[in-house]
């Protein structure tokens, strides 16, 4: 995943900061609730067979394996800067017997042509970027969307208490940076969103997590005037 905008991207963190942890992915996310919200992600997506569709920051792959199940006839295709997670991702694809591509590159600067995909999709992948590389993001995949195509997010969000406060500041904060999240506990990725030239932006869901709060959004590209 990328660091700071200013390296071009060329370095990243592994998805749990340390190389050594990468073989416990998977589960930090299954007792985040994983399933539920991913589910609650694809269905508020709902992706349709024929679509293109980007899962940016795919990690392991779960979210993209999900997108292909729910629509088989989609050409789904996952992103993401770390090498070795992408070979997990590669190997859980080929073990359920699904067609998705996993491409290695950068979400500041998406390996894509400008209007390449209907759906992009994204699971806790923004609080790990710094605030320009948030902003760069986001550009890019208004650049990479269709007009009309849509962009639906699930990533800590604005805690609504105490208990989720207390969660993400003693728990995802000190390991990602308090700078990197900063934008996400403060619920400011709407307005990143917005900023990028995305409409109808909206908060669609919240899920309480061991973690912190859960938000989902969705925007979409203006369409295309006829």
């Amino acid at each position: 995943m990328p660091t700071d905008p200013g390296d071009q991207g060329q370095r990243y963190l592994p998805a749990l900061r340390f190389r050594v942890l990468d073989g416990l992915f998977d589960f930090v996310v299954r007792v985040m609730r994983e399933r539920e919200f991913k589910g609650r992600l694809v269905e508020q997506a709902e992706p349709r067979d024929g679509q293109a569709i980007l899962d940016i920051g795919c990690g392991t792959g779960t979210l993209a394996l999900l997108v292909k199940e729910h629509a088989p006839g989609a050409n789904v295709v996952g992103l993401d800067a770390d090498d070795k997670i992408l070979q997990r991702a590669e190997a859980k694809a080929e073990d359920a017997g699904m067609e998705v591509r996993f491409d290695h590159g950068l979400s500041t600067e998406l390996p894509y042509e400008d209007d390449s995909f209907d759906l992009v999709v994204s699971t806790l992948f923004f609080h790990h970027l710094d605030g320009e590389a948030k902003r760069q993001t986001a550009g890019e995949i208004a650049r990479v969307l269709r007009p009309g195509g849509e962009l639906h997010v699930a990533d800590f969000g604005r805690p609504g208490d105490p208990l989720m406060r207390l969660a993400i500041t003693v728990t995802v904060r000190p390991v990602d940076g308090f700078e990197k999240t900063r934008d996400n506990v403060k619920g400011r990725l709407p307005h990143l969103f917005t900023q990028a030239g995305l409409e109808d932006v909206k908060e669609t869901d919240r899920l309480r997590t061991v973690l912190g709060l859960i938000s989902l959004y969705r925007a979409r590209r203006e369409p295309a005037l006829t």
